[in-house]
């Protein structure tokens, strides 16, 4: 499929504003075109009045719809309110607003001056002459392909790009080639030919992405020499900077990782790497340490910036890979409370949601959820996309579906005989049924789901490997268990392999097969004796598979290691798990009693205190009208767990849910209230 050079004007308008105005935009244009003649004078006004004032300054916008008046056939009026409306837009109504008079600019300028901006490095004088059109033509460019990038045109954007390609420019200072690759890679899963500029499958359009840093790679080298001459020494080598950074991003996804690691070495080396992209080929790579830091020295560097930050998405994942939720809760609530509403804020609360849902805060992530659903995310400077947006929100509704069937059952053991309880499950059973319908015809749709899901990392997914393995079980075990297996045998990460091999144990268990993966898991074990802080979830779900597939003390004790390692985690696995409880109250024994009771009706299995079960302490005091309990806990290893947690209380009414979430680390507010948000 070839690419289409030119957009016809007629059809560009169209998709932005009514049929009527864009006939009346497009007669005005015509008429201007063909009845009136250059206003010099009024253009020397507009040139003088410009001086020292750019588009994006306060005053710009008054002073472009004076240009306008001035004389509307000139540039320079719609390039003033375009750029000033594009450099303050962060929703579509904004860049929708922006949009027509950036065009409008964009085609005036293209009209008068594309024969001095062909000839601009002709030589020294022309550039020199024509060198504040030449400006103005790369900024209305960039604000003009950007409007139709985040009002998902990607075609248009296209468009822009070989209008610059076409002027020959024998140096590219707007980043034509990087850009024209960016486009592509950011947009490579529309394999149905809705975009003429993409091929039929996700692989050529990789090849395209990489084509067109080649591409720019011959024009540096073609004029290499006239390039220093101008501009000095290192200029080429800064333009080749610009391309290695695409070129890094697309061989990760290729999973050409020494290549890929080459360019970031020599971007490194210069000064020019985004520490982020790197950050996240080394999360894909199973460096998960190295990854936060490259994250945290990119995530202060985001001042004033529009554009989703993206470190503030994966750190958060970060911290539940090394069991801190709490940490990710505090990550992803810092960059809300940074962005108001700005793009990236609907990203943020994605992770904010996965981050409570870690910490068994059922209720926030709920909110949180459907903050995120409701949010009109723009993706701003990242190729992540509406469709991975979408897929996420859906994949973490179905997480949220089955912790919350789970914590019924752990807080009344005698759930499946009351008939409250039972309905509350079947309505949650039914709305996950849904989900999982929804997320099953996402997943369907999605032509990269090999690379981006089921390989479990990648740096352009937005779902943790927890996740995928939900997903797994949710559909087709029997399947997974040998894609899994195959990826095992292929992947070149050696980090990951682990991650496939407790996936294919799932899938096994899945299908009943508790010998097998009983094998696998043992094998696990034994090849990583001691990882490192950062993949506690990873070696939690090893001892919570290992607890499922077993009986008596082993099952015990592997619940024990969970324990130690990602205690949210227990409420939610379906084992029964032991523990010792000691209720304390001063003086007040009818309470005593009261708390025994709520604590006996969960789904946990108390008994006498000894070294081979976890202990809960209790300690109530009565404070005014209120009563206030403090929770410790330590492990069967009598390593210390949860200390000091506090609730403040005045009915018990659904106080044991509560506080055994609490015995198993879940925070929350001192004030205890039965009543659901």
């Amino acid at each position: 499929m070839t690419h289409v050079a030119h957009i016809p004007f007629i059809y560009i308008l169209h998709r932005h504003i009514t049929i009527y105005a864009s006939l009346a935009v497009y007669v005005c244009l015509l008429v201007c075109n063909t009845a009136m003649a250059q206003n010099n004078a009024a253009r020397y006004e507009i040139n003088a009045k410009r001086s020292g004032i750019l588009p994006t300054d306060k005053d710009a916008l008054p002073r472009g719809r004076e240009f306008v008046r001035l004389d509307s056939t000139y540039y320079v009026g719609w390039m003033f309110q375009g750029l000033f409306l594009q450099d303050r837009s962060a929703d579509r109504s904004g860049f929708q607003r922006a949009l027509p008079f950036t065009r409008n600019a964009f085609l005036l300028l293209e009209k008068d001056f594309s024969p001095a901006l062909q000839s601009v490095y002709n030589n020294a004088q022309s550039y020199m002459q024509n060198n504040r059109v030449y400006a103005d033509y790369l900024s209305i460019a960039k604000g003009l392909r950007e409007c139709y990038e985040y009002l998902d045109m990607p075609d248009s954007a296209m468009w822009v790009l070989q209008k610059i390609k076409e002027k020959g420019f024998k140096r590219d200072e707007y980043g034509l080639y990087g850009t024209m690759a960016w486009l592509i890679h950011r947009n490579r899963y529309y394999t149905d030919g809705r975009y003429t500029f993409l091929q039929p499958t996700v692989a050529a359009n990789e090849r395209l992405a990489l084509q067109a840093c080649y591409e720019g790679f011959g024009n540096i080298d073609r004029n290499q020499q006239q390039n220093t001459d101008w501009f000095g020494p290192y200029v080429t080598e800064n333009d080749r900077h610009y391309l290695y950074h695409y070129l890094a991003m697309i061989h990760s996804y290729m999973k050409r990782y020494d290549s890929s690691e080459y360019y970031y070495n020599m971007m490194a080396e210069w000064g020019t790497i985004s520490w982020n992209n790197y950050g996240s080929m080394k999360l894909e790579t199973g460096y998960f340490e190295n990854a936060a830091e490259l994250y945290t020295l990119d995530k202060d560097n985001y001042g004033g910036d529009k554009r989703l930050m993206e470190p503030y998405y994966y750190l958060p994942m970060l911290s539940i890979y090394a069991g801190r939720p709490m940490e990710a809760i505090r990550t992803a609530q810092e960059a809300i409370d940074f962005s108001q509403s700005s793009p990236g804020f609907g990203w943020y609360n994605i992770a904010l949601a996965r981050a409570y849902l870690y910490n068994g805060q059922l209720d926030s992530a709920d909110v949180t959820l459907t903050k995120a659903d409701n949010f009109k995310e723009v993706h701003i400077g990242t190729t992540l996309s509406q469709p991975q947006y979408d897929f996420t929100i859906s994949l973490l509704r179905l997480v949220w579906y089955q912790k919350k069937i789970a914590s019924i059952k752990i807080s009344d053991k005698g759930w499946w005989y009351k008939p409250s309880l039972l309905y509350k499950i079947a309505s949650l059973a039914a709305k996950r049924y849904a989900d999982k319908y929804v997320l099953a015809s996402l997943l369907a749709e999605n032509p990269e789901r090999d690379r981006i899901i089921y390989d479990l990392f990648c740096g352009e997914s937005t779902v943790g490997f927890d996740e995928i393995y939900i997903i797994m079980q949710s559909f087709s075990p029997r399947y997974f268990t040998k894609l899994l297996q195959d990826k095992s045998d292929t992947d070149p990460r050696q980090a990951i392999q682990r991650y496939f091999e407790l996936g294919r144990a799932k899938m096994m268990m899945e299908q009943g097969n508790k010998k097998s993966a009983l094998a696998v898991i043992a094998a696990i074990i034994k090849d990583n004796p001691s990882l490192s802080e950062n993949e506690k979830l990873f070696m939690a779900r090893v001892y919570e598979l290992k607890a499922m597939c077993s009986e008596g003390e082993a099952q015990q004790e592997a619940l024990n290691a969970v324990y130690e390692l990602f205690p949210e985690l227990i409420p939610f696995n379906g084992v029964k798990m032991r523990m010792a409880l000691q209720v304390s109250v001063a003086d007040e024994e009818a309470m005593t009693n009261k708390i025994y009771k709520a604590m006996e009706k969960t789904g946990i299995e108390w008994v006498e205190a000894n070294e081979n079960v976890p202990a809960a302490a209790l300690y109530i005091v009565k404070k005014n009208n209120k009563y206030e309990v403090t929770i410790d806990t330590r492990s069967a290893k009598n390593v210390p767990i949860v200390l000091g947690e506090k609730i403040q209380f005045e009915s018990t009414d659904g106080l044991g849910e509560e506080i055994l979430m609490r015995i198993f680390g879940k925070k929350g507010s001192i004030e205890y209230s039965n009543e659901k948000p």
